[in-house]
């Protein structure tokens, strides 16, 4: 890249720039091909074209400065002052996104092509956000990611190869919020599948519009909390038997807590027999959950103590026909604690 900015481009990496549309001032941090470069603007990060910026002393020796003429104010009685007007509300939230920007490169014609994607995720909530990101291509996890990301701010993830998109792949975001509050859920789950034919018809609509990047919406309002359901041991999935009516299942967590202080609230008094079958159902209903919405994949933190809870979950996955494989080792974020249980259809 920096052979094809010397030989081609006017700016260097750290040079000072102003955008043209609207005079703000930035600084190149990198090029992206012979048109565009990724500039720096107030700590946010963005591509723009080479056409829309420029040197900010030649922009001021260049621009032409207007003269004011002074205007005599009329005079104005008391009964035409205007009541003060009230201050704009506050700015829509925009949801969190998922961003797509194409790289290219040139091929042996000289044209065009897209090398890689750029993917970051861009929370345009007024909260901040901790995710874990997880990368499924043709059902198999390619890659894991888990941070923080502040309000209106976005966060690189990673680059795709454009011939990855060929295996349908599937991008799977857990959500929470430190703070939550009583009005708002504490944790959802997110994803996005990307289709080729798809992909291809927004990129062709960015070259119209003559945009850097594209993006897709994950979630355009953080939902209310879920009701909760109360957990009968010994039931099946843990819920009260119906009259031959089945309950829809609930949206599915590739994540399960299985800390009992995490289940219910008076735990203090019962004895270790129905903390366990609270427990056991509490797996069982988030298991269900994840083969309903067939989910590749299923982590269940049971925590370390004397392993009695893990080796009943793992017996009775030794029985379930969906199951391709589980393994408890080391994980960054729950030590020796959880069981990953992949899955198959």
């Amino acid at each position: 890249m920096t052979t094809l900015h010397r030989a081609t481009m006017k700016y260097q990496v750290g040079d000072r720039i102003v955008l043209l549309h609207s005079g703000e001032e930035g600084m190149i941090m990198d090029f992206i091909n012979r048109e565009m470069v990724l500039v720096d603007v107030q700590g946010v990060t963005f591509p723009v074209f080479m056409d829309q910026i420029d040197f900010p002393y030649f922009h001021d020796f260049t621009r032409k400065k207007e003269v004011q003429k002074p205007v005599m104010q009329p005079k104005r009685k008391i009964e035409d002052i205007r009541p003060e007007k009230k201050p704009p509300p506050a700015a829509r939230e925009l949801g969190i996104q998922l961003s797509f920007l194409p790289v290219f490169d040139k091929d042996v014609f000289d044209d065009d092509v897209v090398s890689y994607f750029r993917i970051s995720l861009i929370n345009g909530l007024r909260d901040t956000l901790n995710f874990t990101y997880r990368l499924f291509l043709s059902g198999e996890k390619s890659f894991e990611l888990s941070n923080e990301l502040r309000p209106g701010a976005d966060f690189y993830l990673h680059d795709i190869p454009l011939e990855d998109m060929n295996g349908s792949p599937r991008l799977s975001f857990s959500l929470s919020l430190p703070n939550p509050g009583r009005d708002r859920a504490s944790a959802i789950e997110v994803q996005h599948r990307v289709k080729a034919k798809q992909l291809f018809e927004d990129m062709d609509e960015m070259r119209r519009s003559n945009r850097a990047h594209f993006t897709y919406t994950l979630l355009k309002d953080w939902p209310p909390p879920e009701k909760e359901t109360p957990i009968y041991p010994g039931s099946p999935g843990g819920e009260r038997p119906g009259p031959g009516i089945r309950k829809p299942a609930q949206p599915p967590q590739t994540v399960v807590d299985l800390h009992i202080e995490k289940l219910i609230q008076e735990w203090k008094s019962l004895p270790n027999h129905e903390i366990l079958a609270i427990q056991l159902a509490a797996f069982e209903k988030a298991y269900e959950a994840i083969i309903d919405h067939r989910q590749p994949m299923l982590t269940v933190i049971h925590g370390v103590g004397k392993g009695v809870l893990r080796d009943e979950i793992h017996e009775r996955l030794r029985s379930k026909r969906e199951v391709s494989s589980f393994v408890n080792q080391y994980h960054p974020l729950f030590g020796y604690g959880a069981t990953e249980i992949h899955l198959r259809y």
